[in-house]
């Protein structure tokens, strides 16, 4: 690990031009945000990085959870990647890294072809200190998960931070939730020894702004039953994005989208919960 200080240098010749990979995000921030959203997830995974962008799908421990994050090449200050890589980046370890960048840097990610490290370099906003790290990465076996396109039996945009507060609070009270989506609104319903809770949200478009509306779009009822605790993992990704979409089928794992801005999104599914164990592939305790 190397941190310089320098007034005067400027951060592109310490790039080099032999960098197979190569994208640099002035609101290093986000990438600070992201780590942090994924990593009570996801212990390891691999970023593939392309011409177009780059991309992450992993699974928690339990393979109950996917997540899937893309973020687009032009949504990057500056982005190149010569040739497919696939880097094996232990989350833990990424954010210990990351937490030596300030809110305003500017953050560059940096490998060459084959290389054992990533390489991430900070500079500050007025540019008089620039640091650079290497994180050791990982030789990850992965399969990529095909993710097709689902038409969605109830579909929800809410405020993230509504999204928070309601997965927040019924985690003090239940282990599972049941998320009932009917003409009356989405309801959030759990119980536990302390008693029973029901939040519901009903269609809302009266605030001006678009983030603060509660849109459903409901084709036929649906109601299914989660693991509070990974809804409430999901949401730490509130500060990605002002909004939030989930989208719910009957049999088929809850689907909680983010978009982070001009970058791209992330994706988590949930499989419903059952009664001996949770799976991919389970089904639903609850019916519309």
């Amino acid at each position: 690990m190397v941190a310089t200080t320098s007034a005067s240098t400027p951060l592109k010749p310490l790039l080099g031009n032999i960098a197979m990979f190569e994208a640099r995000i002035t609101q290093g921030s986000v990438l600070k945000k992201l780590v942090e959203a994924l990593k009570e997830l996801v212990t390891e995974g691999n970023f593939d990085v392309s011409s177009t962008g780059l991309t992450l799908q992993a699974m928690d421990s339990s393979h109950v959870c996917l997540v899937s994050l893309t973020l687009r090449d032009d949504g990057f200050d500056h982005y190149r990647c010569d040739r497919n890589m696939a880097m094996g980046i232990h989350f833990g370890n990424l954010s210990k890294i990351l937490k030596c960048a300030g809110n305003e840097d500017t953050i560059t990610l940096k490998a060459e072809d084959n290389a054992d490290t990533l390489t991430l370099m900070f500079e500050s906003a007025n540019q008089d200190r620039i640091s650079d790290f290497d994180l050791k990465l990982m030789s990850i076996e992965s399969e990529h998960l095909g993710i097709p396109d689902q038409d969605y039996s109830a579909e929800i945009k809410m405020p993230s931070a509504e999204y928070q507060r309601i997965v927040r609070d019924l985690t003090s009270i239940g282990d599972t939730v049941l998320i009932s989506a009917t003409k009356e609104g989405i309801k959030f319903s759990t119980s536990g020894d302390v008693g029973t809770a029901n939040i519901t949200l009903r269609h809302n478009t009266t605030p001006e702004k678009p983030e603060e509306q509660t849109i459903i779009d409901l084709k036929e009822p649906v109601a299914l039953t989660f693991a509070l605790r990974y809804l409430n993992n999901f949401s730490k990704a509130t500060p990605l994005a002002p909004q939030v979409k989930l989208s719910l089928t009957k049999d088929l794992p809850i689907f909680v989208e983010y978009q982070v801005g001009d970058l791209g999104n992330v994706r988590f599914f949930l499989a419903p919960k059952i009664d001996d164990e949770d799976g991919m592939a389970g089904e639903d305790e609850a019916q519309s």
